[in-house]
């Protein structure tokens, strides 16, 4: 199965050298624009956005911010917007990498394959063990299979990126995990820089179902260590 792959990038030259790289591997569906890449994702199976920042008609953000409403995909941003404030700001509305310009070529195909790998084969790994088809901690319920998560009966909208680090800790309620392991279960290679996306998708996880930052009752910051979830039976 070949997967398809959206670049959303108003600079032509970056678009041709990545699908120089990508097309002997990858179904290509290029768009110039936030709209057209709406619009793209709209009338195409699409398995995975590549999504610049700056673009005209509508800017990267505002694109996944729209995707993120209907479609449930890893979205990888690579621009050249470097701050550590784009980066967490990228994150917080739904991407679940952030790669800046300009970049190695097959360290971007390295990220997309890793998270093409890690979001659609999630469901097949777990079946192969056979876990519960719900895994449940406190009034959370997470279903692998489906993807769903719910709070009290409620449907939480997670990102990928958000559902897997989820997943883990709810797979071993108690267990810490260190940052290196969350993120590896994400994108695979691990990296001292990629400590902060971490800590946002945990922030942003525990907003989503309601967990108090300054006294959470799921997810616990073990200092030093990692984070872990509360195993509310104990």
């Amino acid at each position: 199965m070949r997967y398809t792959i959206l670049i959303a990038e108003d600079d032509q030259d970056i678009v041709d050298m990545l699908a120089l790289y990508m097309d002997h591997e990858f179904e290509i569906i290029r768009a110039s624009d936030g709209e057209a890449a709406l619009k793209a994702l709209h009338e195409n199976r699409v398995d995975l956005a590549l999504v610049d920042i700056m673009m005209p008609k509508m800017d990267g953000y505002e694109f996944i911010r729209e995707a993120r409403k209907e479609y449930n995909l890893p979205v990888i941003i690579l621009s050249a917007k470097g701050e550590d404030t784009d980066k967490v700001f990228g994150l917080n509305i739904g991407a679940d990498a952030y790669l800046t310009k300009p970049f190695n070529p097959f360290e971007v195909i390295a990220y997309i394959k890793a998270s093409l790998r890690r979001f659609y084969q999630l469901g097949s790994e777990t079946e192969s063990v056979k876990e519960p088809k719900l895994l449940k901690v406190g009034d959370l319920t997470l279903n692998p299979e489906t993807f769903v998560v719910r709070k009290n009966g409620t449907v939480i909208t997670l990102t990928p990126s958000e559902f897997k680090i989820l997943a883990k800790l709810m797979r071993a309620p108690g267990r810490v995990f260190t940052k290196a392991q969350l993120y590896e279960c994400i994108n695979g290679d691990y990296y001292e820089s990629d400590d902060n996306t971490v800590m946002v998708h945990i922030s942003n996880i525990r907003v989503k179902i309601g967990d108090d930052p300054s006294n959470p009752s799921y997810i616990k910051t073990i200092r030093g260590l990692g984070y872990k979830i509360e195993d509310q039976d104990a």
